[in-house]
């Protein structure tokens, strides 16, 4: 019966497989001695494929670097620095027109004569002759192209001598800084006269060297005024150097009227400071320093060789945001916290390098001592952060001659602590090369 019983199981699995042989049976208990030979050969493919893609791809990185760096270095050679084509052969001094003393004209050199002779006709009305100019030299600082000189001019007639500034072109100066040059003095003549602007008194560019003349605004500039304000002293050739809270409204409200003419021509200064104002003797001001009005205004960026003190710049500038008048609102803020401090530089104790981390916080700096409530509340608003929200230069001159008329007029401003150049620009985070200061020689 048993064996019986196994016939039909047989005949049962028999059936159940349509006719297929059932496969033997295996012990539950058992367990496969190694894996499927597929299973193997797949985790084998994931070893050694993905590193091997992985290193193929940081190669190819490394070729397009590469590449990409060789070529550069093959550009700068077959394209030198700018304006290192066409080099300005150095000058002897001042000239009398039409003398080139000793001069080789090479190749590249003619392509600058080309030029010059190309915007001579525009330039003609603004021409002096360089034997007006006298030799005698002062040197007042060094700018962008060159050096700065006060000098006489003699136009003939010795009632009309007077003295002016000069600024020339650098000896190693090549064809891109001849152009940028001239264009300053164009941008200078397109931009006209203003009482609040340094005037352009002509200049001389027919041939080399380059010229451009400016007037001469003496005692000098502004923060050279208030370093010495905090000296004992009184008076020097009839100047008081006696600063009152009603002078710096009416100081302010200058630079304001010449912020308010460029801004109808669609010019933002910039660099608004009290290195960049001239004081008369008469408390007139002017506005100069536009060399980097002119950059923004014909090239609409500022040139990476120029140096611009980040502690006077406007939020939306230090994050290299457009910026527009109102980023010069901020700076005149700080111009007034430099006026009633008596040049003070700003944000003594924030590093240069921090002043946007700062700002960030949404920190501005404290109500100096012997501020007034008014001056300060007109300070926060030149302060705040979105450009919207500051007043346009007619606002804001509205807003001084309101306090200037009960400002205090008898009360003199005094700071005890005097001024170290060389300190100052290290802290304000300023060229001490750039400044045109005599503090030292008062």
């Amino acid at each position: 019966k048993a064996s019986g019983d196994a016939v039909l199981v047989s005949a049962a699995l028999w059936r159940g497989h349509g006719g297929r042989p059932a496969a033997p049976a295996r012990p539950l208990t058992s367990v496969p001695s190694r894996l499927p030979p597929a299973v193997v050969r797949e985790g084998q493919y994931e070893v050694i494929v993905v590193p091997t893609l992985l290193v193929g791809l940081f190669l190819l990185l490394l070729a397009v670097i590469l590449w990409l760096f060789i070529r550069g270095q093959r550009f700068q050679r077959q394209h030198p620095r700018r304006g290192g084509d066409a080099q300005v052969t150095p000058s002897r001094g001042l000239e009398p027109a039409g003398r080139r003393g000793d001069v080789s004209v090479a190749l590249e050199e003619r392509t600058v004569d080309t030029f010059l002779a190309a915007v001579a006709p525009s330039l003609a009305e603004l021409q002096l002759p360089r034997a007006q100019l006298s030799q005698a030299l002062e040197q007042i600082s060094r700018g962008t192209w060159g050096s700065i000189f006060r000098t006489q001019m003699n136009p003939g007639d010795p009632a009309k001598s007077k003295s002016v500034v000069l600024k020339t072109l650098r000896a190693a100066a090549g064809l891109q800084d001849v152009q940028d040059f001239i264009g300053q003095i164009r941008f200078y003549q397109h931009l006209g006269r203003h009482k609040n602007l340094v005037w352009l008194e002509g200049c001389c560019t027919e041939c080399l060297p380059l010229y451009m003349v400016l007037e001469d605004v003496a005692p000098g500039d502004l923060l050279t005024l208030l370093w010495t304000c905090r000296r004992d002293v009184m008076s020097v050739d009839g100047f008081l150097y006696d600063l009152t809270e009603k002078q710096i409204y009416h100081i302010g409200k200058q630079v304001l009227l010449a912020l308010e003419f460029l801004q109808e021509k669609h010019i933002f200064h910039g660099d608004v400071a009290a290195r960049n104002v001239l004081i008369q003797s008469d408390l007139t001001a002017k506005l100069c320093g536009l060399g980097l009005a002119y950059e923004i205004h014909t090239r609409g960026a500022i040139s990476p060789a120029r140096h611009v003190p980040s502690k006077w710049l406007a939020p939306e500038r230090l994050l290299l945001k457009p910026a527009d008048i109102r980023g010069d609102i901020w700076s005149f803020g700080i111009l007034l916290y430099e006026m009633v401090t008596l040049g003070a530089p700003p944000y003594p104790e924030v590093p240069p390098t921090s002043i946007l981390q700062h700002l960030q916080r949404r920190r501005i700096m404290k109500k100096p001592s012997g501020c007034s409530h008014t001056m300060y509340n007109i300070m926060k608003r030149c302060w705040h952060w979105s450009p919207d929200g500051r007043p346009l230069p007619r606002e804001l001159c509205v807003q001084l001659e309101a306090a200037a008329r009960t400002a205090d007029d008898q009360c003199i401003l005094q700071v005890p602590e005097l001024v170290v150049p060389e300190l100052y620009a290290a802290v304000a985070g300023v060229c001490l090369d750039s400044m045109a200061y005599t503090y030292s020689v008062l």
